[in-house]
């Protein structure tokens, strides 16, 4: 009986041993992950950081620009990509786009309205790229504020409740491009074949020519014909265009009629895209700048 009790006692001790030991093995790993989780945050955090000091390098960058020059075109030093740059346990990385060189999805709609004007040009940029042209009308009604098709292309509230997911139409202007994806006809490789040649910003402005795109030049300008676009794009490149009479003066044509107030040589509007890293945390930056007078200011950003 004794020996039996001495076989038990015996028998607890190796389980209480292998349970703290357990217990211990446990309460490691548990803090090791802690610890683990805790400096991924640290260094999300850290990879946030530089992500939002790339947006103010851009800033920077473009203030100096603006103080130094009247006219904004492809060679400036802000055009080039920011190669990557060593920082602690990682690196950051940046580039810096012209927005006013390509066509503002906005101004299809002006003070609550659809612009009959600008969605002509839309449809004729469409028509370039090969691109059906009741999209123009399917956007307009899109931002629009009232709840009239405007025509066999369009879609208003009636199409949009009716889908599987039903919603209603925004009848708003557009914040960012990726909304483009509600609306009617817009799928994923049309919106990625439109995106080299379309902008999203708050307000109207001019087309600037010396970035824009020969099929954008040509939906602005109806009597250019593509051809004669893609060569004043090519021999734009290191010899940009000082004014608007000047690029007017390098046409094939110069009797084509242009609607000045649509052109110019300047920019307001900037895409920032940044990527940071600190050891394995990565972080994705993107924002729209726009230059008023020196200082740009923070339209949209997003820090992922």
């Amino acid at each position: 009986m004794k020996n039996t009790q001495q076989g038990v006692a015996i028998i607890m001790v190796m389980l209480i041993v292998a349970l703290a030991t357990t217990l211990a093995i446990y309460v490691a790993q548990q803090q090791s992950l802690w610890q683990r989780q805790v400096e991924a945050q640290f260094d999300h955090t850290q990879a946030r950081r530089l992500g939002i000091a790339g947006i103010d390098w851009a800033r920077a960058v473009l203030a100096d620009d603006v103080s130094s020059n009247h006219i904004d075109h492809e060679t400036e030093m802000w055009t080039l990509r920011l190669p990557a740059m060593p920082v602690e346990n990682g690196e950051v990385r940046g580039m810096i786009e012209d927005q006013q060189g390509l066509f503002n999805l906005n101004n299809l709609v002006r003070n609550g309205s659809s612009s009959l004007s600008d969605i002509i040009k839309f449809q004729r940029l469409l028509k370039a790229l090969n691109l059906p042209i009741e999209l123009a009308t399917a956007l307009a009604d899109w931002m629009d504020s009232d709840s009239e098709v405007q025509s066999a292309g369009g879609a208003e509230d009636g199409y949009y409740l009716s889908l599987p997911r039903p919603y209603r139409a925004s009848n708003r202007l557009l914040i960012e491009r990726g909304e483009l994806v509600q609306v009617k006809g817009f799928d994923a490789k049309t919106i990625t074949h439109l995106k080299p040649f379309i902008s999203v910003l708050p307000i109207t402005g001019p087309i600037n020519v010396n970035f824009a795109p020969a099929e954008v030049l040509t939906a602005i300008i109806p009597e250019l014909s593509l051809s004669n676009a893609r060569m004043i794009v090519r021999q734009r490149h290191g010899n940009p265009f000082e004014s608007i009479p000047d690029f007017k003066n390098r046409l094939p044509d110069r009797h084509i009629t242009i609607n000045d107030s649509d052109l110019s040589v300047q920019s307001k509007f900037f895409w920032v895209t940044g990527q940071s890293s600190v050891n394995n945390s990565q972080v994705v930056t993107q924002a729209l700048l726009q230059r008023n007078q020196v200082w740009p200011s923070v339209i949209w950003q997003s820090v992922q």
